[in-house]
């Protein structure tokens, strides 16, 4: 396994024996801006795999209380638009594209992102990896008739394939 972050190469074993503050520094990014979730994940030390250690993150997610889950979800940035954000967003919304956006394009993005915050109170989430603008858009536009619960969940899932992807570009 390789570490994105070092270059080093990681084995299982190696993650096992991290101390909970490089454990947290090497897999506290997964979930964006929620470093909380590797630090609780390393008290389940050890794993026996990769798939191990992010099914036990995403328990970790997934069993937590309504508010840190909204926590989580509001971390994120609106896809699409040019707002703040993590370098490893930006790089995942730039590989597919987003950050080359008409200004009629980003007007659409930014006018569907302030529609959906409004209704739903947390920004679209989209593991955007393999996908496009135009997929992106009829998912925000389809995703928009959700019920608030429906979206929740929605949201959790994508965050779920987000660290998923995160995790597989990184080991």
């Amino acid at each position: 396994m390789v570490c994105q972050n070092s270059g080093e190469s990681l084995s299982i074993e190696n993650i096992n024996q991290m101390n909970r503050e490089l454990f947290v520094q090497m897999w506290g990014w997964l979930f964006e801006d929620s470093p909380w979730v590797a630090s609780k994940a390393w008290e389940s030390l050890p794993f026996e795999s990769k798939d191990e250690l992010l099914q036990t993150m995403i328990n970790i997610v997934g069993k937590t209380e309504k508010p840190r889950q909204l926590a989580l979800l509001c971390a994120h940035p609106d896809l699409g638009t040019r707002l703040q954000m993590s370098e490893t967003s930006q790089k995942e919304q730039a590989g597919v594209g987003l950050d080359k956006l008409t200004k009629e394009e980003l007007a659409e993005f930014v006018s569907l992102n302030q529609i959906y915050v409004e209704k739903f109170g947390f920004p679209f989430i989209m593991a955007v990896k393999g996908q496009n603008k135009e997929t992106i858009l009829s998912a925000m536009k389809e995703r928009l008739g959700s019920t608030y619960d429906q979206e929740f969940e929605t949201a959790l899932d994508e965050v779920y394939k987000i660290a998923r992807f995160r995790l597989g570009d990184t080991i």
